[in-house]
């Protein structure tokens, strides 16, 4: 697992970077090869996230509980886990959240007919597919949240009878992958119905909120260490 974790450390600077790209893109495009560079970046940051999952899912196969209880998050990120990382219903609350700071920064301008292109210039669409689909997310939590319950049901009776917890971990296996494929379904889809230029503050503002949430647990830990 030490290896997933100095992957991650390596992964996460890289995460920095890529939200450097993001921030310098030009906003609102005004031109085709500014539009085509929003997509570039965007592109280039799913694949990063792709990326972790796809390397999360080989650490599971080999060590699912040290997966599961993610040894290179701190005390503040593992309080805030669910089922080994981020909950997907969270990309929805940060959408809103995002839409609503956008539109009060510039509501005079909205107010007078202008269309800024950014998060807080959803239209009534995109708002409706994004309802829809955390709708959908929400089922889908639950239903991975059901079988953690089952497979813990079942380690506690393997526990009390003695048995080898090896031959279940498959089933924990299966869990973490699950809840690994519906975060990145979820930030995929989530991208998909935004603009190229709202698809960009939105994988900043969610970029942010992870640096923020990490640094501050990181300052917590060192902290309690001390004392």
């Amino acid at each position: 697992m030490s290896s997933f974790t100095s992957f991650y450390e390596t992964w996460f600077e890289q995460l920095h970077h890529l939200v450097h790209q993001l921030s310098t893109c030009p906003r609102p495009p005004t031109t085709p090869d500014h539009h085509h560079q929003l997509l570039h970046v965007v592109q280039k940051v799913m694949a990063h996230y792709a990326e972790y999952y796809r390397v999360k899912s080989l650490a599971a196969e080999r060590d699912a509980l040290s997966v599961f209880v993610a040894p290179w998050a701190t005390t503040l990120e593992l309080s805030l886990h669910w089922i080994g990382g981020w909950r997907p219903t969270t990309a929805f609350h940060l959408v809103y959240s995002e839409s609503s700071i956008h539109f009060e920064a510039h509501i005079v301008d909205i107010l007078r007919g202008y269309r800024t292109g950014d998060l807080g210039d959803l239209t009534p669409s995109q708002f409706r597919r994004v309802s829809d689909l955390q709708c959908e997310t929400v089922k889908e939590e639950n239903a991975i949240s059901d079988e953690l319950s089952e497979w813990q049901d079942r380690a506690c009776e393997l526990m009390g009878e003695c048995i080898n917890l090896e031959t279940n971990m498959g089933l924990l296996v299966s869990v973490l992958k699950k809840a690994d494929e519906l975060r990145l379904k979820t930030l995929r889809k989530v991208v998909e119905l935004l603009t190229p230029q709202q698809a960009v503050e939105f994988l900043i503002a969610a970029a942010e909120l992870q640096f923020g949430v990490r640094g501050w647990g990181l300052n917590q830990d060192r902290r309690r260490r001390n004392v």
